[in-house]
């Protein structure tokens, strides 16, 4: 299946009762995107990664990479592990004003103008674009409930900004392929809520043809009938969410009427976020119900984490009474740099100090994801990494510590190598997604039963 028109197949595929998705990897973690692009080439698959408008922006976002940088940096990492960038498809999720909403409409949208500008010419094909925030001059300041027809308004003006982009291209290469967009947005705002802990409800049917129906007419309106004919996807609440220690599990029975909706569109799927920490069963009624393109990050980084926290507890054993070897410190390290710098968890984190502290580890949030950056972090896994490499390790120690790689390496499909366990734990969770839309192979043969090797989604 050829990169441009995987996602169009896709459609194709769900409009004639073929149960076919996407998993959409929303991080910019070397780890993740390491075994992102292994998961992909045992699936001999594309692969879609995506950054959020916080992530990379024209002003760098919280990672310092703009568009075109967040290209290179994936395409740099497939270029070392021999990986074809003909079969990465890049996007950019909740594209829009979010990230500027403190400022006024004009000066919110121009931003948010020059940023969806940004991602169609560094490549990306997918273009989620969200204006479901209010921003600071509009009634009701900042919050959530903007008007429908205003949504509308601001999302085909950043269509025509992500069209002229592609004008640009295509006077380059007249067989450019277009970006194919997605519309929508889901409750609550990207990073997190506390929804879970009240319940989350599932995107009403008239809710969506809302949705379907007041932004086709603005987009007509504005001479964007083309435009509209590659909108392929509404994002959506099919009811899951997860919380600090909490997930809600799909339920088909209560998303029965959204997913017979859709059916009767011809040329959309539902895209769902939150997706993270589903069962790999449920994630395939998932697709099967019409939620084509499952978005994916914090349960990733979630298992870097894990893994890393392992590694950790496996130098302390290895290491700890030799006074000789500089122990990395590592779970204290990274709690530290959470600590000096609470901007990505102190919104999100609430309750006694020692709550505070339990979810800055253990959250299924992840806020700890922001902080792998830290130059103390990094330092502090560096010397993690070479300690145990400087040792040979038992695999009795793997054993306790990572049970489902232990076996691999007993079989010869893992490396006993601290990296390579991290990766490996990022794959236990991707193999779900592989699994829920028919890509897991078994014996080399691609299979739609459960993966054998982890069936729990976390």
């Amino acid at each position: 299946m050829k990169n441009k028109d995987h996602l169009r197949e896709i459609i194709a595929a769900q409009k004639h009762g073929e149960p076919a998705g996407i998993a959409s990897i929303c991080s910019y973690n070397k780890y993740v995107i390491e075994a992102a692009l292994q998961q992909a080439r045992e699936d001999t698959s594309v692969v879609l990664i995506e950054s959020t408008s916080n992530q990379v922006n024209q002003f760098g976002g919280y990672t310092g990479m703009k568009p075109d940088g967040f290209k290179e940096y994936i395409f740099s990492i497939a270029r070392y592990m021999k990986f074809p960038v003909e079969q990465i498809i890049l996007g950019g999720d909740h594209l829009g004003p979010f990230p500027f909403r403190d400022e006024t409409e004009t000066a919110a949208m121009e931003k948010s103008v020059k940023m969806i500008e940004g991602y169609v010419s560094a490549g990306c094909k997918k273009i989620h674009i969200d204006t479901s925030m209010g921003l600071a001059d509009d009634p009701g300041g900042t919050g959530w409930g903007l008007d429908p027809d205003v949504i509308a308004l601001r999302c085909a003006r950043l269509c025509s900004a992500a069209e002229r982009a592609y004008d640009e291209l295509k006077k380059q290469n007249r067989d450019y392929a277009p970006p194919l967009y997605v519309i929508g947005t889901e409750v609550p705002a990207p990073g997190g809520s506390d929804e879970v802990e009240e319940g989350v409800s599932v995107t009403k049917v008239s809710g969506f043809e809302e949705t379907v129906s007041i932004t086709k007419a603005l987009f007509y309106k504005k001479k964007l009938e083309q435009a509209w004919e590659r909108v392929i996807a509404v994002v959506v609440q099919p009811g899951v969410e997860f919380g600090d220690h909490t997930i809600i599990e799909y339920d088909r029975g209560k998303t029965r009427e959204l997913t017979d909706a859709v059916k009767r569109y011809p040329g959309l799927v539902f895209e769902g976020h939150s997706t993270d920490y589903q069962t790999a069963q449920h994630l395939k009624e998932m697709v099967e119900d019409g939620v084509a393109i499952l978005k994916v990050g914090p349960a990733l980084t979630f298992a870097v984490r894990e893994a890393v926290y392992m590694l950790s507890f496996m130098e302390e054993e290895l290491f700890k009474s030799d006074r000789s070897v500089k122990l990395s410190a590592f779970i204290e390290t990274f709690d530290s740099a959470m600590s000096r710098n609470p901007v990505h968890w102190q919104k999100y984190y609430t309750g006694t100090d020692k709550e505070v502290a339990l979810k800055r580890k253990y959250s299924f949030f992840d806020r700890a994801r922001y902080y792998w950056p830290d130059e103390s972090v990094n330092d502090s896994l560096g010397l993690l990494i070479i300690n145990l490499r400087s040792a040979d390790v038992p695999l009795s120690l793997v054993s306790q510590f990572f049970p489902r790689q232990y076996n691999k390496i007993r079989l010869g499909l893992l490396e006993n190598d601290p990296e390579a366990l991290i990766r490996d734990s990022v794959k236990s969770i991707l193999e779900n997604y592989s699994y829920a839309v028919g890509n897991f192979k078994e014996g080399g043969k691609r299979v739609r039963s459960t993966p054998t090797t982890d069936t729990k989604g976390r």
